[in-house]
Parts: structure tokens; sequence; C-alpha cells
């Protein structure tokens, strides 16, 4: 079974994965392999049962680790680092002296000291080959140019940015983000672009960084300048402060100024508070129709006085919904309804006399 190692060669650089055979080793641990240029020192800092098998490559496209880094390995390591930064200073020289437009930035020897590796960037195509052939001569070297972008330049050079710390790239963070100037709008950061820019010359990286927090957070306010639904009136949003989290609102009526909090801003959202859109396109509808009296349940007829004032023992079917006429007042119903319990009272005075007792009339 294969034992893979975590390689990188410089702080925050990219991890390149190594057969470590039988060698024990383990994070912080120094080894010497067979880099792209040439033998180098790396630093272990993955250990082997700390790979995850999808990173690494498979067991046939892995180096080995030649060995462990010894203290003669570490004090050329050091004496090449010297000779690189001499090596720098005359291939800058050289290239202007050429008139050539790049900007070579970084450089480094390998192990042994027999190949001389510069990184530079340029805003066209330049054609330096009689700049590595004099290199060449004067180094006494193997001398190779690679181009990099103005990221990866920053990373090479480090430094430190507008916030007085180290630059991410070159400090910790081995990927460069996507960024875009969508992420400024989002946080509510000038648009310009110099002021949002590194010293690579390109958008910061750190606007990634909070992007998320910001988008969730603007999702669950309402937008400035819309009119929303509260206890004291209604509001317009003026405003919404990020940093301190805090929701500004204007009084439609009073003209006053209030700052909610955004937390309790999402716990009444919706309940207490609610955007004036919801108000006219659901509430507003709705207010006509419990408003309409023929929804509305019928008002109990007074009764009539006397007799007719004794509730009806017999239970009457509802009579169908049937709105009356508008000329036709309470009173007029009511003396409408004495005159039918009228002719019902006559109707079984007649019934009861025709059917008393006694003999018939023609005995």
């Amino acid at each position: 079974m294969t034992r893979t190692v975590g390689v990188r060669f410089r702080q925050a650089g990219k991890v390149f994965y190594y057969d470590a055979l039988d060698f024990e080793l383990q994070p912080g641990s120094y080894v010497v392999v067979d880099s792209a240029h040439g033998l180098a020192v790396g630093r272990v800092v993955i250990a082997p049962d700390q790979v995850i098998a999808n990173e690494a490559s498979t067991a046939a496209d892995l180096k080995p680790v030649l060995r462990v880094a010894t203290p003669q390995d570490l004090e050329r390591m050091d004496a090449m680092r010297q000779k690189a930064h001499e090596a720098l200073a005359k291939a800058k020289a050289k290239a202007s002296e050429m008139g050539l437009e790049m900007s070579i930035s970084s450089g480094e020897y390998d192990l042994e000291g027999g190949q001389f590796t510069a990184y530079f960037s340029a805003a066209e195509r330049v054609d330096f080959r009689n700049l590595v052939r004099d290199l060449s001569r004067d180094l006494g070297s193997r001398v190779q140019l690679l181009q990099v972008g103005d990221r990866d330049r920053a990373k090479l050079v480090d430094g430190f940015d507008i916030c007085g710390e180290r630059l991410c790239c070159a400090s910790w963070m081995t990927n460069f983000p996507s960024v875009s100037i969508r992420m400024a709008k989002e946080q509510d950061l000038p648009l310009n672009p110099q002021k949002i820019s590194g010293v690579c010359g390109r958008l910061y990286c750190c606007l990634t960084f909070e992007y998320e927090e910001y988008r969730e957070l603007r999702g669950q306010l309402p937008k400035v300048g819309s009119m929303i639904s509260t206890p004291a009136g209604e509001a317009k949003v003026t405003g919404i402060d990020f940093n301190r989290e805090v929701v500004k609102l204007l009084l439609t009526e009073s003209r006053t100024p209030v700052e909610v909090a955004a937390i309790d801003f999402r716990l009444q959202n919706g309940v207490t508070i609610r955007p004036m859109e919801l108000v006219h396109k659901i509430e507003g509808p709705l207010r006509p129709i419990t408003e309409d009296t023929s929804l509305q349940r019928p008002r109990p007829q007074p009764r009539p006085e006397g007799r007719a004032a004794r509730p009806q023992r017999r239970h009457q079917r509802p009579a169908p919904a049937v709105q009356a006429p508008p000329a036709q007042t309470a009173a007029q119903a009511a003396g409408e309804g004495e005159q039918r319990k009228r002719r019902r009272r006559r109707k079984r005075r007649g019934r009861g006399r025709g059917g008393e007792g006694g003999a018939p009339a023609g005995e």
C-alpha cells in the first residue's frame, strides 16, 4: 500500500504529493524530492494518515521521497536562496539593458545550483530568448523564465496591504478565489476599483470572505427605498448598516427617523412589520369583501307586542337568503307578520266550533 505525503515548497504554496516509501514522516519534517525545477527541499504538511484519497494522484504517478533532509541540505538551501537574490538582480539589470518590457519579480535555484528559474510578468508577449542566452553565460547554469499573472506575482513578492496585514495570498491562501464587482456592491462598498483593489491591481480576495453572510442578511431585510407597515405606521427604509446590523427607517406621518436592530426586524418581519406591497396586494382586496353587507349575518327583527310575542314552538326551516326590497321597512314587515298570525288563529277557531260533541241535528 502506497504511503502518500503532501509537500509544500513555500509558505501558502501549492501542495504536491509524493510517495513516502518507508520514511517516518510527520507534518513539519523536511524532505528532499525531485520537483519540476530540479532537486528541492520541501516541508511535509500532510502526513500519510491525513491524505484524502481523491486529492492525491495514483501510485503510478507519484514520485518518491529521495531522503529526509539533513542539516547539510538545509544549509545548502539557505545558500541557494542567497545566490538566487544575486542572480535575480543580474536578470533585472540585463532585461532593462535590453529594453524588454517585462518585470522579473522572483527567482530560485534548485538544491544543486544547476538551474535558475525566474518568474516575470508582462502586459504583452515578450521575446526573451537573447536574455536567457546571456544569463546562462553569465550565471554558468541553465536559466528558465516563466511568465505569471498579477496575482501570482504578488504572491511571490509578498508584502503588506492597506489593512496593515501581510498579504493573504502569501501568508495562508493556497488558491485564488473568483472575485467580482457584485460582491463589493452587496457589501455597500465603494465601486471605485482603486479603493477595492490590492497591490496586485485586482479586486481584493477578502471581498469573498463575508460575501455569503452579507447576501444572507440582505435577503432577510427589505430593500432600501421600499415602504413597510409597522406598528407605528407606514415607514420608508432609508438605509441598512451592516456593520452595526441596524435597519434605518423614516416614519411617513411624523417624519421621525427610527433604527431597528436587524435581528428584531427579522423576528417581526411578516407579523407586525410587513411590506406595503403585501398590504396593498393581499389585504387591500379583502377589506371590501369583509365590509359587504350581503355577506354579513342578518340582524334580528324586532318582535311585535302582545300575544304575537310568544315564541313559536314549531321550528321553521330558514328561508333562502333573499334581500328585501330597499323600500320595505322593518315596521311594514312586522305588520304583515301580524296579519298572517291573525288569519291562522281564525282558521283554528272555525275548526274547533265544527268538531264540538252533541247529537246530530236530525234526531
